[in-house]
């Protein structure tokens, strides 16, 4: 991988990064190896395991922050993913765009920070129809 540094105006230096033969190399490499299964370790799941021993309006505060986090990142990937699509149709963009492995890994994200915030919104509607009780 080789890297070179990009003046920016109104922010700090960013360094770009270019993939080598080499890289490419390994790489391909990788891609022939199986993964290895995903694990979650999320401090707020374990909070939100521990809702009746805990302070919910602690946890329900926790789980709004993390919410917004949810939503700025979720605002990225979409305009990453309006940048990338520059105007066509996902499906065209599926069938003959470039890097579609990319576009795909940038779909992944996008469910994923939508699960979240589904996510989210179930667990402060729970909080807040016990703290009704």
């Amino acid at each position: 991988m080789r890297a070179r540094s990009v003046a920016q105006s109104k922010r700090p230096d960013k360094r770009v990064f270019r993939l080598t033969a080499a890289g490419r190399k390994a790489l391909r490499a990788h891609t022939l190896r199986s993964p290895k299964p995903m694990a979650v370790r999320d401090e707020l799941l374990v909070q939100v395991a521990a809702l009746e021993s805990g302070d919910p309006a602690a946890i329900r505060e926790h789980v709004v922050e993390r919410m917004e986090a949810f939503k700025a990142k979720l605002a990225v990937y979409r305009l990453v993913q309006e940048r990338t699509l520059a105007g066509r149709a996902e499906e065209e963009f599926l069938a003959s765009g470039e890097p579609v492995g990319q576009y795909l890994t940038l779909l992944r994200g996008i469910s994923f920070e939508e699960e979240n915030l589904a996510w989210g919104s179930r667990v402060l509607a729970v909080i807040d129809a016990r703290s009704d009780d």
